[in-house]
């Protein structure tokens, strides 16, 4: 294309690359197929497929953790590997479990029921009844969110003839009982709010076609979703009813098959879990009730009677501090278990109910550096004896999976993930930048002992949506960055959940900008503390990630020397039109509203990108079947980038949903292109 060929832009609106929001058009294909081609030709070849191989290989390995749930007396796990690259569903005790080599009985080879059925079949989901052998499989086509649903029976490995069938769509359902579903999916008509999700929760009998399934309960189409649950911990089998009115807002009431019966009398800006008789809640703003005031992120206890009945006073179970918030919690047997992020350090509690009030406790044995992830093992919180895994790991050493059995024994290890690649002469160490307003942002580094002046670095980060970034191992970068003499740093920025809603809330909204404010900071830190250069700086960003490599593209380009960014929003005038976008609102703000657009063209690259500027090379990836954050996108970012004379590569494979494969190899393939194309542009030819 000539310079006098350039399309130009003269109104946010004014867009001459709307045809490659078609996902299966011709024209938007055609692009994608040769754009796919000349990314392969430039950093595919002997190369990329050598590594690729070795990746998947370690993907593929037969001594890496399977990853189990109980579920009545057996552990179920879903396994892929190079001869079963979509995946097996099997199951085995905790006994063989603890064994080097468990014997497993295989229920489901996806595999098989891809080839037989010809369809590109990934399962995605299990639906459960305890006591039951009968169970509500989510099939999902190349890893999208949509899903089919079907029923199928464990006893006897198969599908149910006569069963429960949904067509495609997103959502899922809960068991009521062995002839009963509660479906919250956005099939059929007016089914779906406006951001794809549900919009119903419809009670499904077996026999009746899914039209004649009574709905029990209605959120807005302008809601997020609405969602229906069932609590097996009280007698009765309690039906939670949900409007998750945005991201971080939930409308919640109580009911039985009829319908909801008693709203729950709580501020919407709140995170609520039930176990029976109990409550644990988290507000995300101060909560002035009965003459008292508790702090946004404080974790509240009270029972469900008595908030029901109007008393309110609750039990104050943990209190946030300007760097200390709690990330998670969850029940097992009785017992409510609080994840802490301590100044990062992994913290885990347990508060126990009873009439007479709540006891604390510390869950003992586990690390207090690195990274630390706990959860239930059992499915089911009716079956729970209050058995909990514990995931333990760091960026140099590999994930351990412990057994705590009923939540206070000592851990013993169950499983040990391999090490995937020499860690020799390299350290962790942790590092803080100063931001445009002063604020400390933390970072991690990991890389060799001494400074070079000259490391070639990976950075990434996400900044988003309240998820705290945790620095695992990673195979990938550990084998191909480095185990070659790379550096490798993730930065903590706002936007975030590190710290709690403080810290989430200045990152997101007007404050995204501030958030990607963040992670230049921390890319000019790197260079302050000589550990290298800009050119010689490589980052990565996927989804809400993708709005910040776009964002260092446009806004810091003089401190990276190459970007790769996967899966991505760009489009921020465009972005709640298309898919899911309109669910992430309360992240972003409404392009619609003229106020809010005035926060949000500050960071819409696809908007502020101009001709004529210095701009690092950048490769921009995404996947066809991505049905959360559309595909159009990274092609418009790449087919504008390219329009105007920048270095823009542009890569979308057929399959992977919002994911970068359907299976390892595919993963790998992906994630090499982008280290290939991150190593050449910032001139490091590793030994690889």
């Amino acid at each position: 294309m000539s310079v006098d060929d350039r399309p130009t832009l003269q109104a946010p609106d004014d867009d001459p690359f709307l045809w490659l929001e078609e996902i299966e058009g011709k024209q938007a294909l055609d692009f994608v197929e040769r754009q796919n081609e000349l990314t392969l030709q430039a950093f595919g070849g002997k190369a990329w497929e050598h590594d690729r191989d070795v990746l998947a290989a370690i993907y593929d390995r037969p001594d890496n953790i399977p990853y189990v749930t109980r579920r009545g007396n057996d552990l179920h796990n879903l396994w892929k590997d190079a001869v079963n690259p979509r995946g097996l569903w099997r199951k085995t005790t905790l006994d063989q479990f603890r064994k080097a080599s468990p014997a497993w009985e295989i229920m489901l080879d996806i595999d098989k029921l891809a080839a037989h059925e010809g369809e590109d079949w990934l399962l995605s989901g299990i639906a459960t009844m305890p006591g039951s052998p009968r169970a509500i499989l989510s099939l999902s086509r190349g890893g999208s969110d949509a899903v089919t649903l079907r029923e199928f029976d464990m006893d006897t490995k198969s599908f149910v003839a006569d069963g429960f069938t949904l067509p495609e769509a997103k959502g899922g359902a809960d068991w009521l009982d062995g002839d009963t579903l509660l479906l919250s999916s956005a099939h059929g008509e007016g089914m779906a709010t406006s951001s794809g999700y549900a919009r119903t929760v419809r009670l499904w009998r077996r026999g009746q076609s899914v039209e004649q399934a009574s709905v029990l309960f209605e959120a807005s189409v302008s809601d997020m979703a609405a969602y229906g649950h069932v609590d097996r911990m009280t007698p009765k089998r309690t039906i939670w009813f949900g409007r998750m009115l945005d991201f971080f807002n939930y409308s919640v009431s109580i009911g039985d098959q009829s319908g909801p019966v008693a709203k729950i009398d709580l501020p919407t800006a709140i995170e609520l879990q039930a176990h029976g008789d109990w409550l644990a809640i988290k507000p995300r703003a101060d909560l002035s009730v009965a003459g008292q005031t508790y702090k946004a992120d404080t974790v509240l206890g009270i029972s469900l009677a008595d908030l029901l009945a109007g008393r309110r006073e609750f039990a104050v179970l943990f209190e946030p501090a300007p760097r200390r918030a709690v990330q998670g919690f969850f029940w097992a047997a009785g017992r409510l278990v609080l994840s802490i992020l301590d100044e990062l350090r992994p913290r885990f509690e347990i508060c126990t109910p009873s009439a007479t009030g709540w006891s604390r406790e510390a869950l003992a044995g586990l690390p207090q550096i690195g990274v630390v992830d706990v959860w239930p093992l059992d499915r089911h919180p009716s079956e729970s004896n209050g058995d909990l895994l514990a995931n333990v790991q760091d960026p140099l050493t590999p994930p351990s999976l412990l057994l705590l059995e009923r939540g206070v024994a000592s851990p013993t290890v169950l499983k040990q993930a391999p090490k995937t690649f020499t860690a020799d002469g390299l350290v962790v160490t942790q590092h803080e930048a100063i931001s445009v307003d002063g604020e400390r942002i933390p970072y991690v580094q990991t890389g060799p002992a001494k400074e070079s002046g000259d490391a070639p670095v990976y950075m990434s980060a996400y900044g988003g949506f309240a998820l705290a970034v945790k620095p695992y191992y990673n195979s990938s970068l550990g084998k191909l960055w480095l185990e070659r003499g790379g550096t490798v740093v993730q930065a903590n920025l706002r936007g975030g959940g590190e710290f709690g809603t403080r810290w989430h809330d200045a990152g997101r909204l007007a404050g995204k900008k501030l958030s990607h404010d963040d992670f230049a900071a921390v890319a000019a830190d790197l260079v302050r503390r000589g550990v290298t250069q800009p050119k010689r700086i490589a980052a990565q960003g996927g989804s809400n990630g993708g709005i910040l490599i776009t964002n260092m593209l446009v806004r810091y380009p003089e401190r990276f020397g190459a970007l790769f960014c996967t899966i991505p929003l760009v489009d921020m005038r465009r972005y709640t039109k298309l898919l899911a976008g309109a669910s992430w609102i309360a992240e972003y703000g409404d392009p619609d509203k003229p106020e809010e657009w005035e926060w949000l063209k500050t960071y819409s690259a696809y908007h502020n990108v101009k001709a004529g500027q210095s701009y690092p090379p950048i490769l921009i990836a995404t996947t066809r079947r991505d049905d959360r954050v559309h595909p159009g996108h990274a092609r418009k970012m790449a087919a504008k980038l390219q329009a105007m004379g920048h270095e823009a590569w542009f890569y979308e494979p057929a399959a992977g949903g919002h994911g970068y494969g359907k299976d390892n190899k595919e993963r790998a393939g992906f994630e090499v292109l982008g280290f290939r194309f991150l190593k050449e542009k910032i001139g490091w030819r590793d030994e690889g």
